[in-house]
């Protein structure tokens, strides 16, 4: 019998929560289509999973962070949003700025000029307002629950 192999991807994604129980959120245009996520990304060959947090911080927040903890791993098979053979592992960790915020915080979601790939804006959002309505990635929606448990 044949096994069929599919392929892995591993996400990482950083959790910044405020003083005002609210959650940091990426509006991003990606693969010609607007998603909202937490700020994170996919993990490169020879990167441990805190390597990858902190590259990532750099590349989309421009600043370097602090990993406070580990907040969660998927534990349930997660097909890939985006690629049919592709399983996603999603590493959450509660991160913190080491510097005050040098990015722009924005009110509004997808607040950008134009429709590009690779666009994206940030914004903050209460916990309790978390939704599957606003967030994009079925893992980030699974991630929103447990964060209302701990939080709310």
């Amino acid at each position: 019998m044949k096994e069929t192999i599919g392929h892995f991807n591993i996400r990482v994604y950083g959790l910044v929560i405020n003083d005002n129980n609210e959650v940091l959120l990426a509006d991003e245009y990606l693969l010609d289509q607007k998603m909202t996520k937490f700020p994170g990304g996919g993990m490169k060959y020879g990167e441990g999973t805190a390597d990858c947090m902190q590259r990532e911080a750099r590349e989309e927040l421009g600043q370097d962070i602090e990993i406070v903890d580990h907040f969660y791993t998927t534990d349930f098979f997660q097909k890939s949003f985006f690629h049919k053979d592709h399983q996603i592992i999603s590493i959450y960790y509660l991160i913190r700025f080491k510097d005050d915020i040098r990015f722009k915080i924005s009110t509004t979601p997808f607040d950008f000029k134009e429709l590009k790939n690779g666009n994206r804006s940030f914004r903050w959002v209460k916990i309790k307002d978390l939704s599957d309505e606003v967030l994009t990635l079925p893992i980030d929606r699974h991630v929103a629950t447990l964060l209302k448990n701990k939080y709310c």
